[in-house]
């Protein structure tokens, strides 16, 4: 019989084998660096997250990231498989009734995540959990040689800088919508050396930005003030962040379905969309 646990003492190795079996059959995998990373960057919390063991081994799990989420104290699903021999068991939804008192008690108001739309068992599952849909999500991967980022010249008077967080405030606003829990601010901040941030000034006001993961080749958020749209501005963003990108192919994902911009603007680069998501939200 599966024994359930909290995290606190697995280790990234032990995780990390768990986590190349359950999710063996993915189309994108992940070394153990990426893993860190992508734990680190989205708030996860060993603690407050929890595992099925047979025999000591760990064969399933939810990864949970903990911080602020639209004003509450929210947990953030990062991740939640089951490796292959295990599945049909009801492991993960047992994992996931036997977190949350633990997470009341550490004062989480709201559990999110995100679940691929045509993952039909999953979504059907998080229903039966008691999870809503909040929002629906496009989410864009390309391999650089497929794409066509083309040779835009800043209009007269804007030029690029380098710019960091202390701009949140200008960047917020030009927003068509609010970023999913691993593109905010927050989660920025956590890894802020691995992003590359740049902006768009025209004179003193900045007008356009982008941030830059060019390990992953993420793109994390990239917006134009509304005056300034349709100038070339996004399209000299996406051209110095494809200059920097080190990985084999760019992504943007959870772009807020109502946003035809960002669609629009990726099929004129080549990058059309791969997949849609929900974002899902319960209270606890």
């Amino acid at each position: 019989m599966a024994k359930i646990q909290s995290l606190a003492s697995t280790s990234i190795e032990e995780l990390f084998i768990a986590f190349s079996k359950a999710f063996a059959d993915y189309e994108i995998q992940m070394n153990k660096n990426e893993l860190e990373t992508m734990l680190s960057r989205r708030g996860y919390v060993p603690e407050l997250s929890f595992g099925a063991f047979f025999d000591g081994r760990l064969v399933a799990f939810t990864l949970n990231g903990i911080g602020g989420f639209n004003g509450n104290q929210t947990a953030y699903d990062t991740g939640t498989a089951t490796i292959k021999e295990y599945r049909g068991q009801g492991l993960a939804s047992n994992i996931f009734k036997y977190s949350i008192p633990f997470l009341k008690k550490a004062g989480i108001t709201h559990y999110l995540l995100e679940v691929l739309q045509h993952n039909n068992k999953a979504v059907s599952v998080y229903k039966k959990l008691g999870f809503k849909v909040t929002r629906e999500f496009n989410y864009f991967v390309r391999k650089m040689d497929e794409i066509t980022v083309g040779t835009k010249s800043l209009p007269i008077g804007c030029e690029l800088q380098i710019i960091d967080l202390s701009m949140q405030k200008a960047m917020a606003k030009m927003w068509d919508f609010s970023p999913a829990w691993q593109n905010s601010f927050d989660s920025i901040n956590r890894l802020s050396h691995n992003f590359k941030m740049i902006g768009v000034y025209n004179n003193l006001t900045l007008v356009g930005y982008g941030i830059f993961d060019p390990e992953a080749g993420d793109i994390t958020q990239i917006a134009v003030d509304t005056n300034y749209r349709r100038k070339g501005i996004a399209s000299v963003l996406l051209q110095k962040m494809a200059e920097m990108n080190s990985h084999n192919s760019i992504k943007l994902v959870n772009a807020d379905v109502a946003c035809s911009s960002i669609v629009d603007f990726l099929n004129s680069k080549s990058i059309p969309v791969s997949g849609k998501q929900f974002e899902m939200v319960k209270e606890l």
